[in-house]
């Protein structure tokens, strides 16, 4: 016999896997560098049903996920890569957070680094890069251990 537990998402709320896909079909339609109004042309719908299916929304039935995998050049497993239920409890609640390489800085940031031509460019924008994120991960360490340790005075 089937499992007929509910639904974890709550009433009126976007179910976590509808947001995750939703995000799926941002980041590679954002990635491909297309509209969601070219998106939208493609597949026959109006911009405002691909923002609605961008934000989890509306759910994207099975042979219109088909048609976003045949227009985007990605296979359907694509939509689900990196969702989890794990973070879903019993009582419907979730812990999900969207990927943060789906916040349009991050698209904005990886579109314009894809722009720049020059290959040396490119790798001199990546250390500065890396070399903040360095500085910035040990600024957080240094913060969290001045605090312990003046916790402990």
């Amino acid at each position: 016999m089937l499992n007929q537990e509910k639904s974890p998402s709550k009433k009126g709320k976007p179910h976590d896997v509808d947001i995750h896909v939703g995000g799926r079909v941002r980041l590679r339609r954002s990635a491909l560098g297309l509209s969601q109004d070219q998106l939208g042309a493609a597949i026959g719908l109006s911009f405002q049903q691909i923002q609605k299916y961008e934000r989890g929304a509306n759910r994207i039935g099975a042979s219109r996920l088909y048609e976003l995998s045949k227009i985007l050049h990605i296979p359907i497993s694509y939509f689900f890569e990196g969702f989890s239920d794990a973070g879903l409890s019993e009582t419907g609640d979730s812990s999900y957070q969207p990927n943060p390489v789906m916040k349009r800085e991050t698209l904005e940031l990886m579109r314009s680094y894809h722009q720049i031509l020059d290959s040396k460019q490119r790798k001199k924008i990546l250390k500065l890069v890396q070399g903040l994120a360095e500085e910035s991960q040990r600024e957080g360490t240094d913060k969290k251990q001045d605090h312990k340790s003046k916790g402990r005075e």
